[in-house]
């Protein structure tokens, strides 16, 4: 590896210009430059098997199930009655093992721009997907999202009760995924009630990013809030996921309401908790002052 984030066994993040995080690597398990991005698979003695793109850390087999659990038990379970779900990115598959665990959901389509993360992933990561590319309840669309979504607007079998935009940061591919119009078109594909979550910012490294994902958000949800999980690979501590809804209570269930739902579900989690579902939306204040910009 000869890039500018690779030196001699370590891999150094280069999200941020003034901070970095770097891991180790015990062992390089693919390498690849796809039509897309740069992508690295690696192992590493605390995190285990790392993805990498384009120098920033994006998912660890030791860690990706609390970010996984939070950004689709939330919206799933606080919704209540979802049926369809829609993943824009999600390569890894995490985010449709979650969502397809909730026996309520008929459909889960997942539409993702890069085929090599999704088949890479399948032979490499395959615990975090599990079988759920396999599931019969599975669509996968292989398309750039932003311009997939514009598309099925006409389409009245395109409609979802929960939107997870599970991208990478806007930069490069993912980019055109936190604009204005882009959130509009998610919200002309949802059915009354229904839920927007996406991967939203590490507050206190991406302020600014925060503020304007919610900026952009309001003209087109009655409700916009974030809520939060501490996941160790995203280097900067508390990480936000963005919230959008027209139901102004959906954000309130209380634990015990979310708790008969996971259990109606047989949900079986690892960092998930009703508690902290509901706890989850309770932010710092420094937080809150980024959301209201």
């Amino acid at each position: 590896m000869s890039d500018p984030w690779v030196r001699p066994g370590w891999y150094s993040e280069t999200l941020y210009d003034a901070v970095s995080q770097t891991i180790r690597v015990d062992r390089v398990v693919h390498r690849d430059h796809t039509e897309h991005q740069d992508l690295v698979i690696f192992e590493n003695a605390v995190y285990g098997r790392v993805l990498a793109l384009d120098g920033i850390i994006q998912t660890t087999t030791a860690d990706e199930f609390v970010y996984h659990e939070m950004i689709a038990h939330v919206p799933i379970l606080a919704h209540g009655r979802v049926r369809r779900v829609l993943i824009i990115g999600g390569g890894d598959g995490g985010t449709l093992r979650r969502a397809l665990m909730h026996p309520g959901v008929e459909r889960a389509t997942m539409v993702d721009i890069d085929r090599s993360v999704i088949d890479l992933s399948r032979e490499y990561l395959p615990e975090i997907s599990g079988q759920a590319f396999d599931d019969p309840r599975a669509e996968i669309v292989i398309a750039d999202g932003a311009r997939w979504v514009k598309d099925a607007e006409g389409d009245p079998e395109r409609r979802y009760d929960v939107v997870i935009v599970d991208s990478t940061d806007p930069i490069g591919p993912g980019e055109v995924l936190f604009t204005e119009e882009f959130y509009g078109d998610c919200r002309a594909l949802m059915t009354p009630g229904g839920v927007f979550a996406n991967q939203a910012a590490v507050p206190m490294l991406q302020g600014e990013e925060l503020t304007t994902i919610t900026r952009r958000l309001r003209p087109h949800f009655a409700d916009v809030w974030a809520y939060s999980a501490a996941v160790p690979a995203y280097y900067g501590g508390l990480m936000t996921f963005g919230w959008a809804t027209d139901d102004t209570a959906l954000r309130r269930t209380d634990a015990d309401e979310l708790a008969r739902r996971a259990e109606a579900a047989d949900l079986v989690a690892r960092y998930y908790t009703p508690e902290l579902h509901a706890g989850a939306f309770a932010l710092p204040r420094y937080v809150r002052d980024l959301i209201a910009g």
